[in-house]
């Protein structure tokens, strides 16, 4: 444990460490809490466990984070200011991480921390894999559209001027699209697909931005669900661990807010703080919020409550999170089958649209033909 007076070096070694932060993968960040978590419980000391955890990582990226933590821990860091310095694992893994130094159940509450990155990895594995489906389809039906627009069209545009047929609305806007398509294709193309790309970006992986995403996402039919389930498993399974392994509600609240992505839920987790940190219990924070049933389904809130008053809290929240993974895993299955119907409407309309551009001039000119006979 390094002293609470830190020569200046120290200082600023930790300040220069911190300057020096990793981006990681969850699968990187849960691989190395589980194992070293592994390697501590086996009485490896820890600057051991360390360098093999290094001599074992085929990522560089985290060879020389591991190298940077060891150096820290040498020069007499604690292990969870050393973490934080490196930016290898959550907020709510470095205080587990921190109060287990501090209790004398170190091993213990890094084992409470790899199954919190588990089950973080998997929440998020379940949501981007209900997404996979409905964006493969919808963008292998963008990219179909845009070849038979680009391709396609113009020569029907030159048929139909040959032959000095009147064009209706819905024809006239596919086909000029086409003609447009033809003459700046090769610019219009990348900058359709780089839009779309930036777009997805912004709305669901820049920092800033991505909660605009999440909220759509909330009303996407079947995703909608899941992601419910998601975040209910989430705030069960993360905030009975919390209270586990000793922290209090206010801390575990706090964190909890960092471990979700859905702007309505972390709304939800700051009122329940400042709730807590006034002296409030979980019954009354609940029946405080303005439409808590349509984030904590009614039957959840009477288990809280319950739970709360017997004293068996933890337990009671650990139990819905299990119960809510299981239900989200079922929803994850099923999703196909509920995105099915909505996705084979899109792309019916979009067949549909342009058959009759298409159809629409050969029944005037066939009607023109027909006018025309004696």
């Amino acid at each position: 444990m390094a002293k609470p007076d830190a020569s200046p070096d120290l200082k600023k070694r930790l300040k220069a460490s911190a300057s020096q932060r990793f981006q990681v993968t969850a699968k990187e960040r849960e691989f190395f809490i589980s194992n070293l978590a592994l390697l501590l419980q086996a009485a490896v000391p820890v600057g051991e466990a360390l360098e093999s955890l290094q001599n074992t990582s085929r990522s560089q990226r985290m060879k020389r984070c591991i190298a940077q933590i060891a150096r820290d821990i040498e020069e007499g860091v604690p292990l969870h200011q050393a973490l934080e310095s490196s930016g290898i694992v959550s907020r709510q893994s470095l205080s587990l991480i921190r109060l287990g130094e501090e209790s004398g159940h170190l091993i213990a509450n890094m084992q409470v921390a790899a199954q919190q990155e588990e089950k973080q990895r998997i929440l998020r594995a379940k949501v981007r894999s209900a997404m996979l489906y409905p964006a493969f389809v919808v963008g292998i039906t963008v990219i179909i559209g845009l070849a038979v627009a680009w391709f396609l069209l113009p020569r029907l545009s030159e048929t139909f001027a040959q032959l000095h047929i009147k064009l209706p609305l819905v024809s006239r806007i596919f086909i000029g699209f086409g003609a447009f398509l033809k003459h700046n294709g090769i610019w219009a193309v990348p900058l359709i697909f780089g839009t779309g790309i930036l777009l997805i970006y912004l709305l669901f992986m820049a920092p800033k931005t991505r909660h605009i995403g999440m909220r759509l996402a909330f009303h996407i039919p079947g995703v909608s669900r899941l992601l419910q389930e998601t975040e209910i498993a989430r705030f069960g399974y993360l905030l009975g661990t919390l209270l586990q392994s000793g922290l209090s509600v206010t801390q575990s609240l706090r964190l909890l807010q960092d471990a979700t992505g859905a702007p309505r839920y972390r709304d939800f987790y700051r009122y329940l703080f400042k709730s807590f940190d006034e002296g409030y219990s979980f019954k009354a924070s609940i029946a405080n919020y303005k439409h808590s049933t349509k984030l904590l389904p009614a039957a959840l809130q009477q288990m809280i409550i319950a739970g709360e008053r017997s004293g068996s809290l933890p337990d009671t929240l650990t139990r819905m999170g299990n119960m809510y993974e299981k239900k989200a895993d079922i929803t994850t299955q099923n999703l196909e089958v509920i995105l099915e119907p909505i996705l084979l409407i899109i792309i019916w309309g979009g067949v549909m649209a342009v058959a009759i551009a298409v159809i629409l001039p050969i029944y005037s000119l066939v009607g023109g033909l027909n006018g025309g006979t004696p």
